[in-house]
């Protein structure tokens, strides 16, 4: 049975009628067209599906789609910045933090919702925020430099 849910999507409202239990992981990859999204473990351990969910690092793969009714989603494909790559992108560019790129999508989004609510970090706050996401690569000390790199304004431009 769908449910029609509004919602606001990277600054612009959309409504969809959809099975309010599935993923909103699914509903952004499959309905919206939006694969910056990454499906990683399905759990909800492995941080590659994050998306920010009004303002709050959240796992796309265990929100179900009703629960973003009248809220506010932001995928990594609404970061640009001014036309080019937001600051916390450039940064994790800039420090090369990642080696495949999968998990950095999600990576990006907590570092982004990190820096949102606590511009200057020290590295156990990085540590203990972003624990949740896990890069198989294991290029975490790089990761750890592009959120400090990002809040000292250093991202190259």
């Amino acid at each position: 049975m769908a449910d029609t849910i509004a919602f606001k999507l990277n600054d612009k409202p959309v409504q969809l009628d959809v099975d309010g239990n599935r993923p909103l992981l699914w509903v952004l990859r499959t309905d919206l067209g939006l694969t910056g999204t990454k499906y990683g473990c399905g759990e909800g351990q492995c941080g590659a599906c994050t998306v920010l969910l009004d303002g709050r690092a959240v796992r796309s793969c265990r929100t179900p789609a009703a629960s973003v009714a009248g809220k506010k989603i932001q995928t990594i494909e609404a970061l640009s910045y001014n036309g080019g790559l937001h600051p916390v992108q450039q940064a994790f560019l800039d420090e090369e933090a990642f080696q495949c790129g999968y998990c950095t999508p999600g990576m990006i989004m907590s570092a982004h919702a990190l820096l949102s609510t606590n511009p200057a970090p020290s590295d156990e706050e990085i540590v203990q925020h972003m624990s949740g996401n896990i890069c198989r690569c294991g290029t975490y000390p790089r990761i750890a430099a592009a959120i400090h790199r990002a809040a000292a304004g250093e991202a190259k431009k």
